[in-house]
């Protein structure tokens, strides 16, 4: 199978996904389908291009250049870019599910999803600045005031 077919595929693959997280209803079935299963089939998919490619590739990880070196690959660069699509992917539903679980409105959730999608970190620091800024740190009681005397 060509890299560029799977490219689309797994490009595809990701963008249902997201098109679920952001438009469609908060159910049981379509939260497993985007936390699991497309994760889950793109892990397999990555998976599968690195144990074939990645010891028959120049560069590795010790330096940016090798890193560089490592991704001349066609094969490496769609393992890299679907390393990025699997775990974008689950951490957008992770901030969904916490995002409901909160009340924040569907409406302020997808910008950060969005966000999440095109910029992966950007988008679950603002959703965790959101949380941060909604929700009240439980207070810390001494010990003192839990011993029964």
């Amino acid at each position: 199978m060509e890299v560029e077919q799977l490219f689309g595929w797994a490009g595809q693959a990701a963008l249902c996904g997201w098109f679920i997280l952001v438009l469609l209803p908060r159910n049981k079935a379509l939260i497993f389908i985007v936390q699991y299963l497309l994760p889950l089939g793109l892990s397999v998919l990555y998976s599968g291009i690195m144990l074939t490619h990645f010891f028959n590739s120049d560069g590795g990880y010790n330096s940016l250049a090798s890193v560089r070196s490592l991704f001349e690959s066609d094969s490496i660069l769609l393992a890299g870019w679907v390393h990025y699509l699997a775990f974008d992917l689950f951490v957008g539903s992770w901030i969904a599910r916490h995002a409901d679980e909160i009340r924040l409105s569907r409406l302020l959730q997808a910008p950060i999803l969005i966000a999440t999608f095109m910029f992966g970190p950007l988008g679950l620091g603002l959703f965790l600045f959101m949380r941060a800024m909604m929700t009240q740190p439980v207070p810390v009681q001494s010990e003192e005031k839990h011993h029964a005397y």
